[in-house]
């Protein structure tokens, strides 16, 4: 039984090219729990989905700058060998470090707006972003990017924010969907549902256009967690259902 799983975790490491310490620990107490974990790790970021494989890599690049997540090096070899050059990658980078100016832009916005009456928050935010970018990352890449590294952040304005620009570019919804699903590797479960949460509120607000499946979700209530007074789910918006 030793042997099988020396054998096992031998063979992940050489198709892998290395091993992280949690595959042991998982192979050796929890066979069943490991096997899941590698279905949902190449489902979610193996296989091909929405993205390209570019923006896949630029999307990683910005939720690992976001998560201090330096041990992700194989996806900065994954974007440079689709096609990344080491300008793009500073862009990336740059711009994920800027992300709490959204934070900073709004508190302005909010608190000096007597004095600051111009200061448009958001609007200066997507400035600052596009001067950092320089002209290096597509539009489209560059708003996915920055929508993967707020919902890593837990910064649901500025998630809000993407979400609605994303869907003025004409983005399709799946690679929306694609982009924020990374953040459950390095951030957890909870900001990718933080994420989804404040989509909902997007589409159910009548800001934006869903598409037809997305048009499903957004009819749909009584989504939230539960609620003990009422026995059922808190809704959108503070309703129970």
């Amino acid at each position: 039984m030793t042997d099988d799983l020396r054998n096992r975790l031998e063979a992940l490491k050489s198709t892998r090219g290395f091993l992280l310490p949690h595959h042991g620990a998982m192979a050796a107490g929890d066979p069943a729990l490991h096997e899941a974990y590698l279905a949902m790790y190449r489902a979610l970021t193996v296989e091909e989905r929405a993205l390209t494989p570019f923006d896949r890599e630029a999307v990683w690049l910005a939720l690992l700058v976001v998560a201090r997540e330096v041990i992700g090096t194989h996806h900065i070899e994954l974007f440079l060998a689709h096609g990344g050059t080491g300008e793009q990658a500073e862009a990336i980078i740059a711009m994920a470090g800027f992300s709490g100016g959204f934070d900073a832009l709004s508190l302005a916005g909010e608190g000096w707006n007597r004095q600051l009456p111009s200061l448009d928050p958001g609007a200066a935010y997507a400035r600052g972003l596009t001067a950092l970018n320089g002209g290096q990352i597509g539009a489209e890449t560059a708003e996915l990017a920055m929508l993967c590294a707020q919902a890593g952040r837990g910064d649901q304005p500025a998630v809000r924010h993407h979400l609605a620009a994303s869907y003025a570019l004409g983005i399709p919804e799946p690679q929306m969907l694609e982009a924020l699903s990374y953040v459950m590797w390095p951030v957890g479960v909870n900001r990718f549902v933080e994420a989804c949460e404040t989509w909902h509120h997007l589409l159910q607000s009548g800001e934006v256009t869903p598409s037809a499946r997305f048009r499903v979700w957004a009819e749909m209530s009584g989504m939230g967690a539960y609620d003990p007074a009422s026995g059922a789910a808190v809704g959108d918006f503070g309703e129970t259902s």
